[in-house]
């Protein structure tokens, strides 16, 4: 029997890279991705093409309606997604407390799958800032996992994974390669149309269209120019 992991699977480059990682260290994945009133929403098209590819022995979306709240350009379509280049500090794509949400709920399913891994593709190397893919918010994430959850108070540690924590985009990517990542699946573009064609100038396209050309490797994506 293999152990269960419960992967966080948004349907871009790194988690569908994060899921390989799982599956290649001999884990039953059950994928879990966000329906969250994001804008590009085509990514979840991808997660579900992701998971199948890749062996998922399940893969859900729960629906969230972040929208209420706004305060993201990804959340909020009155707010701009920056298309003019990285910047110093946190970009107004933040979406506040999205990956404590997120961790949140998979751990819950975690827990009923009687699951002790979770996985997630944060990263603090090619990253747009965000404080919630820092090591130190994955550090007290998994402690604050093992005090609130009768698994950890019984003694069965929780372990939040981050395979790709320290990796640059470039070494994403070829890790991907060697584990049979196909990432024309994916989708990592904030505005990505309806047919999952990518803008080109947003930041999560620029540090993607750098990853590919570091690594010498084809870059797959589909752009709408």
């Amino acid at each position: 029997m293999q152990p269960k992991a419960v992967v966080l699977l948004s349907g871009g480059l790194d988690s569908a890279t994060c899921l390989a990682e799982a599956r290649h260290c001999g884990f039953a994945a059950y994928c879990l991705s966000f329906d969250y009133g994001q804008r590009h929403r085509a990514e979840l098209d991808a997660a579900a093409r992701v998971a199948q590819a890749l062996g998922a022995v399940e893969h859900r979306v729960l629906q969230l309606d972040l929208r209420q709240f706004g305060g993201s350009a990804l959340t909020d379509t009155k707010l701009d997604v920056p298309v003019d280049g990285l910047h110093p500090g946190i970009p107004i794509t933040y979406v506040p407390a999205r990956n404590t949400i997120m961790l949140s709920l998979a751990l819950a399913w975690a827990e009923v799958l009687d699951s002790r891994d979770l996985f997630v593709g944060v990263n603090a190397v090619d990253y747009s800032g965000y404080p919630d893919c820092r090591p130190e918010y994955i550090a007290a994430f998994e402690a604050m996992a093992n005090l609130a959850t009768r698994a950890g108070v019984e003694g069965h540690k929780l372990t939040v994974h981050t395979p790709l924590m320290r990796l640059s985009k470039a070494d994403i990517i070829l890790l991907g390669q060697r584990l049979g990542v196909d990432y024309s699946l994916t989708v990592s573009c904030y505005q990505a149309d309806v047919q999952g064609r990518a803008c080109g100038v947003c930041d999560s396209c620029r540090l993607r269209r750098a990853g590919f050309a570091a690594a010498g490797v084809v870059d797959p994506t589909r752009y709408r120019d």
